[in-house]
C-alpha cells in the first residue's frame, strides 16, 4: 500500500503503514488530535467534518479528534480504531477517494509547525520491571551478584505504581532532583543534587477500551485487547537517590522527579508484522499468566538505540542497542497481573515496561 495524497520518503518512520496518533496544536489551532504521515499532520477533526469517519459505528468524529487528549478516543475499543486506520488508509491511498475530490489543504499541516503534547490526561502511571537482564543489572548494582534477582521475579511481572502527574512529553526540560544519599556506607546521609542521573529505555503503553469493573481483572487475552498503543520512554533515575530510599517500599523520589515520553502513539495493528515469540519463561508461569491466545507471539521485533549528544557537541554517541523481543514478561501479561486483584484500569492509563536491556 502506498500513499498517494502526501509525498512520504522511503526512510521515514511515518509510513501509511505506521499511522501514529497525537495531540498537536499549530497557529490558530488549539490542540487536538492528529495523525503523523510523512512531514506532516493529518487533521482528524477537519477530516472529520468531512465525513471520513460517518459509517464508523459508535464514532462521532468532529467531537473525540476535537478534544486536547486521546483518552475519550482510547476509550472506543479495538473494533473502533481498526476501522479509523482503515479509513485512513483508503483515504491516503486512493486517488479516487470521493473525500480527496473536495478541498483538502485544511487537513494537513507540516510538522515543522506543530507543537506536540502529552497524547492522554494519564491518570494512573505504573512502571514494571519486565527484563530479565535489566533486573539483575540492577539487583548486582544494588545487593551483589549473589541476591541479584528475587526469588518473586520468574512468577509474576514486578511493578510499582509511578507519578502520573511528572509524566512528560519529549523535549520537556526536567531539573535534577534533590534527595538524600548515602555515598559512604560508614557515614550519615547527606542531601543534595544527585550525582547519579540515568536514563532508562522503556517502551510505554497505554491502556484502552471501557474500563474493567473494579473487581473484575481481565484475562490475558483480554489484555491483549486493551491495549491501545505504545510510545518510546525515558524513565529517567537518580541512583544514588533510589539506592538509599528503596528499602523497603521501593522507588520513591529517585524516579518521580520525571518521565519522559514520545508524543506519538504507534498502534498494536501497526506492530502487527514485527510479532515474535518471546523468550522461554522458566518455570512455567501461574495459569493466569500463561498464554492462551491463537497467536503465541506475544513480543514485537523493535530495535530500540539510545544515542547522546554532549554539551555543546555537535555528535552523538551510541550509549546502547537492545531490542522489545528480549523482555520476558509480555505486555499482555503485564496488564493481566496488574488486573487479576481486581484493580481497574482507565482508558489513558500509562504502563512502562521498565528498563530494556
Amino acid at each position: 500500500m502506498k500513499c498517494t495524497f502526501v509525498d512520504v520518503a522511503p526512510e521515514s518512520d511515518f509510513s501509511i503503514q505506521n499511522l501514529p496518533f497525537g495531540i498537536f496544536s499549530a497557529n490558530a489551532l488549539p490542540p487536538q488530535v492528529g495523525v503523523a504521515i510523512g512531514d506532516h499532520v493529518l487533521c482528524m477533526s477537519a477530516l472529520a467534518k468531512r465525513g471520513l469517519f460517518s459509517s464508523i459505528p459508535g464514532l462521532d468524529g468532529q467531537r473525540v479528534f476535537g478534544q486536547p487528549q486521546l483518552n475519550e478516543y482510547m476509550s472506543l475499543g479495538r473494533p473502533v480504531w481498526r476501522a479509523v486506520r482503515q479509513a485512513l488508509q483508503e483515504f491516503l491511498s486512493e486517488s479516487s477517494h470521493p473525500i480527496r475530490q473536495q478541498p483538502c489543504s485544511d487537513v494537513l499541516v507540516p510538522l515543522g509547525q506543530v507543537q506536540m503534547h502529552l497524547p492522554a490526561k494519564i491518570g494512573d502511571y505504573t512502571d514494571f520491571y519486565a527484563s530479565r537482564e535489566h533486573a539483575t543489572n540492577v539487583g548486582i548494582m544494588f545487593r551483589g551478584k549473589e541476591n541479584a534477582l528475587m526469588p518473586n521475579w520468574t512468577h509474576l511481572p514486578v511493578g510499582y505504581h509511578g507519578r502520573a502527574s511528572s509524566v512528560v512529553v519529549s523535549g520537556t526540560d526536567l531539573r535534577r532532583p534533590n534527595g538524600q544519599r548515602r555515598p559512604d556506607a560508614n557515614s550519615p546521609p547527606v542531601f543534595g543534587q544527585s550525582a547519579r542521573l540515568d536514563y532508562e529505555l522503556e517502551m510505554g503503553f497505554f491502556f484502552g477500551g471501557p474500563a474493567n469493573d473494579l473487581g473484575v481483572p481481565l484475562t490475558v487475552d483480554q489484555a491483549e485487547e486493551r491495549i491501545f498503543g505504545v510510545v518510546l520512554m525515558n524513565d529517567w533515575s537518580a541512583r544514588d537517590i533510589q539506592a538509599w530510599e528503596y528499602v523497603p517500599l521501593g522507588p520513591f523520589l529517585g524516579k518521580s522527579f520525571g518521565t519522559s515520553i514520545s508524543p506519538w502513539v504507534v498502534s498494536m495493528d501497526a506492530l502487527e508484522p514485527f510479532r515474535v515469540m518471546q523468550p522461554l519463561q522458566d518455570p512455567e508461569p501461574l495459569a493466569y499468566l500463561r498464554e492462551k491466545s491463537a497467536d503465541s507471539r506475544a513480543n514485537y521485533d523493535i530495535n530500540l538505540n539510545v544515542h547522546i549528544r554532549p554539551h555543546e557537541s555537535g555528535e552523538l554517541f551510541v550509549l546502547s542497542k537492545s531490542n522489545l523481543k528480549y523482555m520476558y514478561w509480555s505486555l499482555r501479561q503485564q496488564l493481566a497481573h496488574h488486573t487479576i486483584n481486581g484493580c481497574n484500569m482507565r482508558a489513558g492509563d500509562l504502563c512502562g515496561t521498565g528498563t530494556i536491556s
